[in-house]
């Protein structure tokens, strides 16, 4: 945190620590309930609003790609998303080594109808689904290897970010659209849309990935007691001489 906020002082980081781990016991509990919760309490915990942004993209008839980081509650609101949309959400997910644990999140993550492509078979299915009002989620926030990450600078520390989301998008002009997820109090919180992009294919190259990133960067900046700061996004270091799209 004081590498991300060089100008708090050490007090204010104290507190945004103190925060974040109360927050962060707060999911792990929440991620817990949501095995016992009825569609009408996913909609009461997570408030959609301007659902419109959704809605032209789908009345189109076009897929689109939703982007999103590790902020707020996005298990829960991966739920909402799928009872409120008219595509069918399908998300990456990496399959855990332990079964028995492996069973369990997948049972949570699709109890709301969203499907899981596990991202060893991810371009190939997302591929055979394209057409089929389809809509891809992707957290876009964790740490890429160094040599096939997009290099930027995210709060303020040089960072590799994933970059098959722009990739995808550009193949197949899949319009994207960005996740805003705020909590408004403990265990409830609110999503807000906002297209990004709506034809992907005229941007120049390492575009795409810059803006959601510095998207989600704007929203941690506003709150970081809500970002997911244990997941240690800057294990990687740069390597000497790097390009910035390796």
């Amino acid at each position: 945190m004081k590498k991300s906020f060089p100008d708090k002082t050490d007090e204010e980081i104290l507190g945004l620590r103190k925060r974040f781990y109360r927050f962060f016991t707060d999911i792990i509990m929440e991620t817990i309930k949501i095995f016992s919760l009825t569609v009408k309490q996913v909609k009461n915990r997570c408030k959609i609003y301007n659902l419109s942004v959704i809605e032209e993209v789908e009345k189109s008839g076009r897929d689109y790609i939703i982007v999103t980081g590790h902020y707020g509650n996005w298990e829960l609101a991966g739920a909402a998303i799928s009872l409120a949309i008219n595509h069918s959400l399908h998300v990456l997910y990496k399959p855990l080594s332990n079964k028995y644990f492996d069973r369990l999140i997948y049972k949570s993550r699709t109890k709301f109808g969203i499907k899981l492509i596990s991202v060893k078979e991810s371009f190939k299915k997302i591929h055979s689904l394209i057409g089929k009002k389809s809509a891809f989620a992707f957290i876009s926030d964790q740490a890429a290897k160094p040599e096939k990450g997009y290099w930027t600078v995210f709060l303020h520390q040089d960072a590799p970010v994933f970059f098959g989301t722009e990739l995808l998008s550009k193949k197949y002009n899949l319009p994207i659209i960005y996740i805003s997820i705020k909590c408004i109090k403990r265990g409830y919180y609110e999503i807000y849309f906002e297209k990004l992009f709506d034809n992907p294919k005229n941007t120049q190259k390492g575009e795409i990935t810059e803006k959601y990133t510095k998207r989600l960067e704007e929203d941690i900046i506003n709150d970081p007691a809500f970002w997911l700061w244990t997941h240690n996004r800057w294990k990687h270091k740069k390597p000497k001489m790097e390009e910035k799209v390796s």
